[in-house]
């Protein structure tokens, strides 16, 4: 079975991650994918290009713990996240959250869990190069709040 956590410069291949997450397991009914990807806009300004540092060893421990934490909440066969750092520009893929579970809506529910873990938990920074020149992207209320819902309070806020 592959990691379940891979922090990668280099892009993925949606497909492959899919294809080797439910890799036999006859169990599988269900698979839930969420990809997030570079905007060229946010707050207001352009962005032309965003950078995300992260701390080697403290975040892959981190997402593993959110991980377990999905695997203990919900009714889930697999997990994997894929997340890319270094310098990335609109349109590249950022993350990769994929569930498998014998039902829609634990794997639903999973996925979303662990996207809103995230945004807020994961020690990543990011930085936006605008026509302003670059600035460090804020952790935001509304992300907080998204993760307030599975009754768990953000450290950041």
């Amino acid at each position: 079975m592959a990691a379940r956590v891979s922090i990668q410069t280099e892009d993925f291949d949606l497909s492959a991650e899919v294809a080797a997450l439910r890799a036999h397991d006859a169990g599988v009914g269900a698979v839930a994918v969420f990809v997030g990807t570079v905007r060229d806009r946010n707050d207001g300004a352009g962005v032309s290009r965003m950078e995300l540092e992260h701390y080697p060893g403290m975040t892959e421990k981190a997402i593993e713990a959110m991980i377990d934490e999905a695997m203990r909440r919900f009714d889930i066969r697999a997990a994997r996240v894929v997340h890319r750092v270094g310098p990335l520009n609109p349109t590249d893929q950022i993350v990769l959250v994929a569930v498998t579970s014998a039902h829609r809506g634990q794997a639903f529910q999973a996925c979303e869990f662990l996207m809103d873990y995230l945004k807020t938990q994961a020690p990543f920074w990011k930085k936006e190069h605008t026509p302003d020149g670059a600035r460090w992207v804020d952790a935001r209320v509304a992300d907080d709040a998204a993760l307030a819902r599975w009754g768990i309070a953000a450290k950041n806020a």
